[in-house]
């Protein structure tokens, strides 16, 4: 029985989502920590950031997020580490970029900017949590 259900959490997909950093670290904080969680039944999953969520693939910028509460989830950066290392992918939206300056820093690792088609092409097949 425990393989069948190993078997079916592999074939489920999911992408979060994310376009919030700096102004609610507690909601990116909260979706990285279910993120985590779904990574240990060895679903897999994938990050989309948009707006100010592709923030966080700037190097260094999730080590800012000091104002996060306290004891409730994982630090931000402690969290995008951990998924690093689990291989998640953190796709940019390519629009962003530029307005953001990504384009002129460097980017945590796995991290590649994907224009918004590859996100609605990932929505044909994967479900979608958004924060």
């Amino acid at each position: 029985m425990e393989n069948k259900e190993e078997n079916n959490n592999k074939n489920k997909k999911f992408v979060f989502i994310i376009t919030h950093s700096y102004d609610n670290p507690d909601v990116v904080a909260g979706a990285m920590q279910l993120a985590t969680n779904m990574k240990a039944f060895d679903m897999e999953l994938d990050f989309f950031l948009m707006d100010k969520g592709v923030l966080l693939a700037k190097k260094g910028f999730a080590e800012t997020l000091s104002w996060q509460k306290k004891d409730e989830f994982s630090p931000v950066a402690e969290l995008i580490k951990t998924l690093t290392d689990f291989g998640v992918r953190f796709y940019i939206c390519a629009s962003c970029v530029k307005h953001y300056e990504l384009d002129k820093v460097e980017r945590i690792e796995n991290s590649e900017i994907k224009p918004g088609s590859f996100l609605a092409e990932m929505l044909l097949e994967r479900q979608n949590l958004s924060f």
